[in-house]
């Protein structure tokens, strides 16, 4: 009997529950319901290009010495490198815009055969290298500036490899005119599904692409530089806008 008393008194307190809910819902003001859905969005690649005159000229020259003595060896190529840095900063480059691109030491193994006709190694001599990276932001003078390099001690010159300066103003244009293209296609694209384009929701930079500038390979170091053309490239910059879609 006290069983049946206690489930008649929760059934009772379940419909009394449900009751209460009912009333409230005729007395409680309505606030709509909530849904979480995703917001729509287009997310469009902007893009801007343009002919630019190359602005800087990047070089590397090398140097390196063989020797049995290890200290003889370093010794000549710093001596070498000094020589270079000192033409170079004489020439007008910043010291800013010169720093060291690599720097190696290492020791040969040389290959023999003993008397039993056994193949070993022994050490042999010691190679010693160090290259540096000049940028040059005045192109025009690069022709000169290669010139001072092949005859300064260098064994290896690289460059001119030309490039732009992303800090330009031409450059932020560029990125002004992307982000332009983005939001022209994104309307295109709202208007065709019957959507108005919304707030910005995110922006990414794609960086700023280039036509690539052949450049100059002076070996040996032992005459000078090449008439050097800065010429022109195509500079691009993109952008991936995402837009809301009302």
């Amino acid at each position: 009997m006290e069983s049946k008393s206690l489930s008649a008194s929760v059934i009772l307190s379940a419909v009394l529950f449900v009751a209460l809910l009912g009333l409230g819902g005729m007395f409680l003001p309505s606030w709509g319901k909530l849904e979480l859905t995703p917001p729509r969005t287009v997310t469009v690649v902007g893009e801007a290009k343009s002919q630019e005159k190359s602005q800087i000229a990047i070089f590397s020259a090398g140097v390196n010495a063989f020797n049995d003595d290890k200290n003889v060896a370093v010794s000549e190529v710093n001596k070498k490198v000094e020589a270079i840095i000192s033409a170079v900063k004489e020439f007008g480059v910043s010291a800013a815009d010169i720093k060291t691109q690599s720097m190696n030491i290492y020791q040969n193994q040389e290959q023999y055969y003993d008397a039993d006709g056994r193949q070993k190694y022994r050490a042999g001599q010691w190679n010693v290298s160090n290259t540096v990276e000049i940028k040059l932001m005045d192109v025009d003078r690069a022709s000169t500036l290669a010139s001072i390099l092949t005859k300064s001690g260098a064994n290896n010159v690289y460059g001119p490899n030309f490039t732009f300066d992303d800090t330009s103003e031409q450059a932020t244009a560029l990125l002004d005119a992307a982000y332009k293209n983005a939001q022209v296609k994104a309307e295109k694209i709202a208007v065709s599904t019957g959507k108005k384009l919304g707030s910005v929701v995110s922006v990414t930079e794609a960086g700023a692409s280039q036509q690539p500038v052949p450049y100059l390979r002076m070996e040996g170091g032992g005459g000078g530089g090449g008439a050097v053309e800065p010429g022109s490239g195509t500079v691009m910059k993109t952008v991936t806008v995402t837009f809301e879609l009302k």
